[in-house]
């Protein structure tokens, strides 16, 4: 008599699979509606605040605050009848500057994510592929330096810039961004580097290519996925600054964030250019992360499943 050893694997997954299809077969009517209640409100409590911002920044100040009486549920559609206005927006660029604010911003966390990606690239393949004493440690020291708070590291960071002559410069913006930046790249990518399979490198050394062929024409492809998520991380994080744009970027080097500040006044809140000052924050962080989705979507779920 012949036994099928194959057989017993399949058979266990087989019923693996029926476990978990009967697992969400058993969810009652109830629970469904409940899991959609709850979704339902998750979406409306997330993109109210998005929805209201947008539709004031193409209202006039008095469209933007004229309100329905109290119980009339038919004057909640009157909210979305106006006539579209550019007058905020024409307002930023002509009076408040912002065009330098988008330029400034741009370059410093283009440039301190590009800077920060590469040099992080380099190092976090050292880090993986090298082996050295005391490797656990020197990880653990450059991914302790972004544990700081900005605030604890701001004050040392402004009068070593202020001896460098480089306050108020992107410059010495793009150095302070980078100086975070480079510890979390270096800590992210290194993941990325841990799971690819050394065996195809080892064949490439077999085959006579070099550290840096290796690196260059089979690590990095590989990884890229992982590398581009990188990068729009360290691009959003510095984007979005608003303590190292205010101390180190000074007057001269003002960004998005900072620039938002001006907007209050001791006389007034400006509402309707803060509206669409906030549009131009969001927008181009939107906008990158529809262009790279699948990159992005790669690299921040690489390694996640393993074997």
């Amino acid at each position: 008599m012949t036994v099928d050893v194959t057989a017993a694997p399949k058979k266990r997954k087989r019923s693996k699979a029926m476990e978990q299809d009967t697992i969400i077969k058993k969810r009652t009517p109830l629970a469904q509606a409940i899991t959609v209640v709850v979704l339902t409100l998750w979406i409306v409590w997330t993109l109210a605040p998005l929805l209201i911002t947008a539709l004031g920044s193409i209202k006039t100040t008095r469209e933007a605050f004229a309100t329905p009486t109290y119980g009339d549920w038919r004057g909640v559609a009157s909210i979305f009848k106006f006539s579209p206005t550019m007058v905020h927006f024409e307002r930023l660029f002509s009076q408040q500057g912002f065009g330098a604010y988008i330029w400034h911003g741009l370059v410093a966390s283009v440039g301190s994510a590009a800077i920060a990606v590469t040099m992080g690239t380099l190092g976090a393949y050292g880090l993986s592929r090298g082996k050295f004493k005391r490797e656990g440690d020197i990880s653990f020291w450059i991914i302790s330096t972004r544990m700081a708070p900005a605030v604890v590291v701001i004050v040392p960071l402004y009068y070593i810039f202020k001896g460098l002559g480089m306050l108020s410069t992107l410059t010495g913006l793009i150095i302070a961004y980078t100086t975070f930046n480079l510890s979390f790249s270096i800590w992210l990518i290194k993941g990325f580097f841990d799971d690819l399979p050394v065996e195809i490198e080892e064949a490439a050394f077999v085959d006579g290519d070099s550290h840096w062929a290796v690196f260059r024409k089979i690590a990095v492809p590989l990884a890229a996925p992982g590398i581009v998520a990188s990068f729009v991380l360290c691009v959003l994080f510095s984007w979005n600054d608003f303590l190292f744009a205010a101390v180190i970027g000074g007057h001269s080097a003002k960004t998005v964030p900072v620039g938002i500040t001006e907007l209050r006044t001791t006389v007034e809140v400006l509402w309707g250019p803060l509206n669409s000052a906030t549009i131009i924050l969001i927008i181009p962080m939107i906008a990158l992360g529809i262009l790279i989705r699948k990159y992005l979507i790669q690299g921040l779920t690489m390694g996640a499943v393993r074997e």
